[in-house]
């Protein structure tokens, strides 16, 4: 079932299942990218800075051993004296450590990242389960822990028999040095080939770190169904969407009726399309669209209108184009400027006149650019 379910993952991993597995202290790492780090620090600090460790070490020693007939009389003065050069060789390593130290922490952070998970401290005692040991011993976990065992083994002995026999004639030579300069040299020579050695983890290290990586995206994988079932819970439901989308329609709408009230002027289908236009020559650049609508929406707008004695007007193919192309709280499209001015300015001017004199001025047929209204013919929105 294992294997078949393994099988059946077919999926890269998402952001949040990433992000949820790195909550958990679930991240990429390679225990050899450390181990060659610190190595390769440790040995590359004592090749290079080694030397500058005899001098001070040198008189840590020549101070613990020149010591007066007083002090030996002294019972306790052989503690003080080993605390105090403890205390000064301490001190003297502790620029190499901090190195060692900085190697092994940053070294972890280059493939997977600083993370740290509370999660990770709780025991899991399913690993206590002798079916899942051997399955980590005989799967590919344990296979490719083999594989580095013996990559790590050939590659660091054959470096070490090539370091032993390019150095065989110096240290064949330190028998003849004298005691100082051959102690010197010796230790040079045992830093140096831990240097080379160490580099040989790197190639160790170079194949793991990928391979660690790859393992950890493999493992965090998922099947379609789960890709599903994350994206119902991060987005919601598709009940749950219908439901916000409707409530935000009915608020669209409530809203949008309220503002009615404050159009100049409702252009209408008559009956199919009706759209609520409000101009203010000292906030706007041009004209806005208050509300717009069709069927029952339009005969909606018409009555709130009606009853709040905003003005309808009936231009068929300019209510239809308004529709298509003016957004709600925006000002209509450049194109229709012309056609919307004559029909406010028409509107104006019977606000001014009495009835009689209203009744006797001509309406206006405004004219739709020709270009708008053919963009949208193609797409079915207008006529």
């Amino acid at each position: 079932m294992a294997e078949d379910s393994d099988a059946d993952k077919t999926e890269e991993p998402t952001s949040k299942r990433q992000t949820d597995a790195r909550e958990r202290g679930q991240v990429a790492r390679s225990r050899e990218l450390g181990t060659a780090a610190v190595m390769i620090v440790g040995s590359g600090a004592l090749v290079f800075g080694g030397g500058s460790l005899a001098g001070p070490f040198a008189a840590v020693m020549r101070g613990g051993l020149s010591l007066n007939r007083a002090v030996l009389d002294d019972p306790g003065a052989m503690g003080r004296h080993l605390g105090l050069a403890s205390v000064d060789a301490v001190l003297i390593v502790l620029p190499f450590l901090g190195a060692v130290a900085a190697a092994a922490v940053l070294a972890p952070l280059a493939l997977g990242g600083w993370v740290f998970s509370g999660e990770a401290l709780v025991p899991d005692f399913s690993r206590l389960n002798p079916a899942t040991g051997f399955g980590r011993i005989f799967g590919i976990t344990g296979v490719a822990e083999l594989v580095k065992a013996l990559l790590k083994f050939g590659v660091v002995g054959a470096i070490a028999f090539a370091v032993g026999m390019w150095l065989v004639r110096d240290t064949v030579a330190l028998g003849g040095m004298a005691p100082e300069p051959g102690i010197g040299h010796a230790a040079h020579l045992l830093t140096l080939g831990l240097l080379l050695m160490s580099l040989g983890l790197a190639v160790v290290a170079a194949v793991d770190a990928p391979f660690q990586w790859w393992y950890h995206r493999r493992q965090l994988r998922m099947t379609r169904e789960e890709v599903r079932e994350e994206s119902k819970e991060t987005d919601g439901r598709p009940e749950v969407k219908s439901r916000v989308r409707e409530m935000q329609r009915k608020y669209s709408k409530r809203r949008m009726m309220q503002d009615v009230p404050r159009a100049d002027v409702v252009v209408t289908n008559p009956t199919h399309y009706a759209v609520a236009l409000k101009y203010d020559a000292r906030n706007m650049k041009a004209p806005r669209v208050l509300a717009k609508g069709r069927d029952l929406i339009a005969l909606e707008i018409r009555r709130v209108a009606e009853a709040a004695g905003v003005p309808l007007f009936e231009a068929p193919v300019l209510a239809r184009v308004l529709h298509a192309s003016a957004e709600i709280g925006r000002e209509i499209p450049t194109g229709l400027y012309l056609a919307v001015a004559q029909v406010l300015s028409y509107v104006f001017q019977v606000k001014t006149l009495t009835p009689t004199r209203a009744a006797r001025l001509k309406r206006p047929r405004p004219e739709v650019d020709p270009e708008l209204r053919a963009r949208y013919d193609s797409r079915g929105e207008a006529v």
